[in-house]
């Protein structure tokens, strides 16, 4: 067995001590390989992928345009194999660091503690989450509140409530709201209703007053969401948001339980999303409405403050 083999079995092993819900350890893609030995002789592993997104595309509003991405592959041997990793990214960084719109990204299971000691020493902060519900839907909320099938008639009072979300996860999370944002998320909204997706509006008093959006996402093998997710018919919520002077009054919850339910009739068995921890509206909001985080991804921006 190789070392990278059997790192990768150790790890998986690992996975399921630390979280029923992970799937296995997945394999690396290709990059820059790094290697690293612990102060006991074993050895750890890991993949430097480098991507870069070319501005005016969707992934923009999420990321930096350059990401050095570490996979890591330290089987067992929890923080002190992730702290000899990351020594590892800081010297091939001193070789040669993207600019200031970088980052450098490492997505770990969420409830491995041991990890996280060493990525906070190291610069990251844990900048986003993908949270997993897996408990049966439950009775949508009584209140005034009306939920509809968005149309393309309703795509300007849509995509402004998906800006404002935007604006407000700008300044307490990962995304970035770019200065061509409205033509990217319109142009998206836009796809999202011409193929069927289903995006929720809530109305009271006809006035629309929040939105929520998601899809089906497989998780079989092979597919990308099964890097991060236990094999099955995913719901995916893509993005909710209320307007301001309606948070608090029961709006999101009422969306998000005709969404679960209507994701559950299409076939998802359970559903997922990405929410950022420093929010202190969605930190609060999505663990009462069953949600828990299974991923971290954390971050530091630019890539070369890494230390």
């Amino acid at each position: 067995m190789s070392i990278a083999a059997g790192l990768l079995q150790a790890q998986t092993a690992r996975f399921e001590q630390v979280d029923p819900l992970l799937p296995a350890a997945a394999a690396p893609p290709e990059g820059d390989v790094l290697t690293a030995a612990l102060a006991d002789g074993e050895r750890v592993a890991g993949v430097v992928a480098r991507g870069r997104y070319e501005t005016g595309t969707a992934p923009t509003l999420w990321s930096a345009r350059d990401v050095v991405e570490l996979h890591p592959l330290v089987g067992a041997s929890g923080g002190a194999g992730m702290d000899a990793l990351l020594r590892e990214l800081r010297r091939m960084l001193d070789r040669g660091a993207p600019g200031a719109d970088s980052s450098c990204v490492v997505t770990w299971p969420s409830r491995d503690v041991e990890a996280s000691e060493p990525l906070l020493a190291h610069g990251f902060a844990p900048l986003s989450t993908l949270a997993v519900r897996v408990t049966a839907a439950e009775p949508e909320p009584a209140g005034d509140l009306a939920v509809r099938l968005a149309t393309s008639r309703d795509l300007a009072v849509a995509l402004e409530l998906e800006l404002a979300e935007l604006a407000y996860s700008a300044m307490v999370g990962a995304a970035i709201d770019r200065p061509n944002a409205r033509r990217i998320k319109r142009a998206g909204l836009t796809r999202h209703l011409e193929q069927g997706d289903p995006v929720w509006l809530g109305e009271r008093d006809g006035v629309v007053v929040g939105l929520a959006h998601g899809r089906l996402v497989d998780a079989g093998p092979g597919a990308p969401a099964g890097a991060r997710l236990r094999a099955g018919c995913w719901g995916y919520v893509n993005c909710v948001s209320v307007r301001p002077d309606a948070r608090g009054t029961g709006v999101g919850r009422r969306l998000m339980a005709v969404a679960h339910r209507e994701l559950a009739r299409l076939g998802a068995t359970s559903t997922f999303l990405y929410y950022n921890p420093p929010n202190p509206l969605a930190s609060v909001f999505w663990p009462r409405q069953g949600y828990r985080p299974l991923w971290t991804i954390w971050e530091v921006r630019p890539a070369g403050a890494l230390r």
